[in-house]
C-alpha cells in the first residue's frame, strides 16, 4: 500500500467515507490509489482489509491499538455471500499468553477493540474475482449490554485456561461468541505461554475470533430495519 491515509476529523467524515465507497467494486478502489490487485487472496490475506483501511484514513496498522483510536472505532471488513452470511469467523486481536494475571476484563484488547465497531461488508464468494467484489452498505455498531456479556464471559473462560497451562486443549469449540484459534504466518510461528505446572513453554500464537452466528446476526438485525 503506497499511498498514506489521511484520518477522517469526526465520525461524520468517518461515515460519509464508508458510505460513499458502498457499491463500488474492490478494483474501482485499488484504482484510485494505484495499487494492483491479487490474482487470489492465499499470500495476500489482509489486502482487501488493507485496502479498506487506506480509503477510510485508517492509521493503527498492525497496532494493537483500535483503527481510528481519535474516534474511538475499531474497523472490520467482512467478506459475505449472496445471502448476507459472513464467510469467515472475525479476527479481533491476538490473545495474550503470559504475563496475564490480575488482567481484567475491561483492560483487554478485546474490550478495547469491540467498544465501537464499523464493519464494512464485501463480497466474498470465490467464483466473484477480487477486482469485481463490491463493498456493501457500512455499519456502525455498539455492543449491547447483553452482547458484551456473552464476549465477556467467553473471554474469562479462555483466559482462565490460558493461566492453568491449558492452552494447547482449547479448540474453536470454546466459547458462545468468541473463540480462541492459532495465529501465525505458518504452524512455525512461536510465542511463549504458561504450561500446566507454571513455568514457560512455547506454543503457536493465538488469536480472539468471533464466531459466525454471532457476527451474522449484527448484520441481520441491521439491514431488517
Amino acid at each position: 500500500m503506497k499511498t498514506k491515509p489521511i484520518p477522517p476529523k469526526d465520525l461524520q467524515e468517518l461515515m460519509q467515507r464508508a458510505t460513499d465507497m458502498a457499491g463500488l467494486s474492490l478494483g474501482q478502489i485499488s484504482q484510485i490509489h494505484g495499487i494492483p490487485v491479487p490474482e487470489n487472496l492465499k499470500r495476500d490475506k489482509g489486502w482487501v482489509g488493507q485496502l479498506i483501511e487506506l480509503e477510510l484514513g485508517a492509521t493503527a496498522g498492525s497496532k494493537p491499538e483500535q483503527d481510528f483510536l481519535h474516534l474511538g472505532v475499531e474497523l472490520k471488513t467482512i467478506p459475505i455471500d449472496r445471502n448476507g452470511k459472513p464467510i469467515e469467523t472475525t479476527y479481533v486481536t491476538v490473545a495474550p499468553l503470559v504475563d496475564i494475571q490480575g488482567l481484567r476484563w475491561q483492560d483487554s484488547l478485546v474490550y478495547h477493540k469491540l467498544q465501537r465497531v464499523l464493519w464494512i461488508p464485501v463480497e466474498g464468494e470465490r467464483d466473484i474475482p477480487i477486482a469485481q467484489r463490491r463493498i456493501g452498505m457500512p455499519i456502525l455498531w455498539t455492543p449491547s449490554e447483553q452482547e458484551f456479556a456473552q464476549i465477556r464471559q467467553d473471554w474469562e473462560e479462555i483466559m482462565e485456561l490460558i493461566a492453568l497451562g491449558k492452552v494447547e486443549q482449547i479448540t474453536a469449540r470454546h466459547g458462545e461468541v468468541l473463540q480462541l484459534r492459532p495465529k501465525g504466518a505458518n504452524s512455525r510461528s512461536v510465542t511463549t505461554s504458561i504450561a500446566s505446572d507454571g513455568q514457560i513453554k512455547l506454543t503457536n500464537p493465538r488469536g480472539f475470533y468471533l464466531k459466525i452466528p454471532f457476527t451474522h446476526g449484527i448484520l441481520a438485525r441491521h439491514f431488517s430495519r
